[in-house]
């Protein structure tokens, strides 16, 4: 790959239509994040409270031995990467977000679909984990000041301030710029790392020198599951591997801030597999510990800390389970609508503006999670929504590597031209958009349909693979415009 200069990573032509200062390729001499920054975006993502309930729960899920699930984590953290090694590396060369390297496959125009689609699933998810986040707060003023009590929409009036400081909170990060947040997730995932290590520590201690032998056993009938153990171990790999596809699809958003194609790798590296696997065996050694100390299994760090009942670690606990929530919604959820909106009205919505409607949406949703949102299967509509999108991934990855060689014209990813590269029919790619609307058939009724209710977590991968031949094979034969050299 041939770095482009700075000369040629400068768009000669406005269009505004196309064109705002955030979505405009960064300058090499513009960009300052390494291998740490990459490896803090995995960090935070990974040791959320959801992401730490998720891992926890898949070794209880499946009845498999404790070594094997943390194995399938491991093997999902080994494929992740690979995934985002591909849609990283044309945003490193080329210095552009998501919804402007998709231009080149569906359009000038139909990259607003995607871009779309996504920010409605960021929009929502970021509510809803403004809400998660809000509970480790919570827990962090009740057991300095107690609780008054009192509820309004299913929250009591602690809960409310909590969930208001987190919202304000994450929007004054997002306003200080993305160095702020770099800065940020910098500090917050190592931090959570410490903890983890400490609650850890004390549960190994309080439940003896007899848990480390017996992770291997200690969950068998501990779940309902009768299928085999290779399918329960390809289910919670793939399961994970959809935990990951919101950051995989929309991980240019972040590359185009690296120095080099080298330490995008390896910070993937350093952030996937090897993060994953110790991760992973924290998760495995205090779930199998809450159930050797409390006779039940708990899945919720928050529940752990409130059994292990010390006042200091729970302070610190509640604050880095903040940070590490706060960490992966502002790197899945909130950025990437911020551009998604940005790229549909360039011309009179700012990353800032985007980021504020972002914020604004997303408000009335973590406020009416608990009353209503939850209850509604409102989640099922979005994880819908989720599936939907992972034909975008296989027609990103064919189209760049396959189909354009790897080879793409800067200029004409922000001309509205007729005769631009990426114009095709009036802005929009027909073949791109057919492929993407049959391979989302199929995404759809993964997720809808009972009788296909089997493909579990795979549903993603086989979306992303379903959309990538299908355009492949439409686009065979059509003739493309010369791009600039590579």
């Amino acid at each position: 790959m041939t770095d482009l200069t700075d000369k040629e990573l400068e768009i000669r032509r406005i269009d505004p239509r196309l064109y705002n200062d955030d979505l405009a390729p960064i300058k090499k001499r513009d960009r300052n994040w390494g291998w740490f920054e990459i490896f803090n975006v995995w960090s935070n993502d990974i040791q959320s409270l959801f992401g730490y309930t998720l891992a926890a729960s898949l070794f209880i899920s499946y009845g498999l031995n404790g070594w094997a699930v943390m194995a399938a984590i491991i093997l999902a953290g080994v494929v992740v990467m690979g995934l985002v090694n591909l849609t990283g590396k044309p945003s490193v060369k080329y210095g552009v977000p998501f919804p402007v390297m998709i231009r080149a496959s569906m359009g000038v125009h139909g990259a607003n679909l995607p871009a779309m689609l996504r920010a409605v699933i960021g929009i929502f998810w970021y509510g809803v984990q403004t809400y998660f986040a809000s509970t480790a707060m919570k827990l962090l003023l009740t057991s300095l000041f107690g609780d008054p009590g009192g509820q309004f929409l299913g929250m009591s009036a602690l809960g409310w301030l909590s969930f208001v400081i987190v919202w304000a909170f994450q929007m004054a990060m997002f306003w200080a710029g993305i160095e702020r947040i770099k800065h940020f997730l910098n500090w917050a995932g190592p931090l959570v790392y410490v903890v983890m290590v400490a609650l850890m520590i004390v549960v190994w201690v309080k439940a003896g020198d007899e848990l480390l032998p017996a992770v291997g056993s200690i969950f068998e009938g501990q779940s309902d599951y009768h299928g085999s153990a290779i399918g329960a171990f390809l289910a919670i790999t793939g399961t994970m591997i959809a935990y990951f596809a919101a950051v995989v699809i929309n991980f240019g958003d972040f590359t185009r801030f690296v120095k080099s194609e080298r330490e995008m790798k390896l910070g993937n590296l350093v952030g996937l597999p090897l993060n994953v696997a110790f991760f992973s065996f924290i998760a495995l050694i205090i779930t199998a510990g809450t159930l050797v100390l409390f006779g039940e299994t708990l899945t919720n760090p928050s529940d752990i800390i409130e059994r292990v009942d010390s006042l200091p670690l729970t302070i610190v606990a509640a604050l880095t389970f903040f940070a590490a929530t706060v960490g992966i919604n502002l790197v899945a959820n909130f950025i990437p609508p911020a551009y998604d909106l940005a790229n549909l009205f360039p011309s009179k919505v700012s990353f800032r503006l985007g980021g504020l409607i972002t914020a604004i949406i997303a408000f009335f949703v973590g406020a009416l999670w608990v009353s209503l949102i939850s209850d509604i299967g409102v989640a099922g509509f979005v994880n819908a929504l989720g599936a939907v999108v992972a034909p975008f991934y296989g027609i990103i990855v064919v189209d760049y590597y396959v189909v354009k060689r790897q080879r793409l014209d800067l200029q004409d990813m922000f001309s509205s031209a007729p005769d631009g590269a990426y114009h095709y029919v009036k802005g929009w790619n027909k073949r791109a958009i057919a492929a993407f609307a049959l391979a989302a058939l199929f995404s759809i009724a993964s997720v809808w349909v009972p009788a296909l209710e089997a493909l579990g977590g795979y549903a993603w991968l086989l979306g992303a693979g379903l959309g990538g031949l299908l355009y492949f094979l439409l686009m065979r034969g059509q003739r493309l415009p010369a791009a600039q050299p590579a």
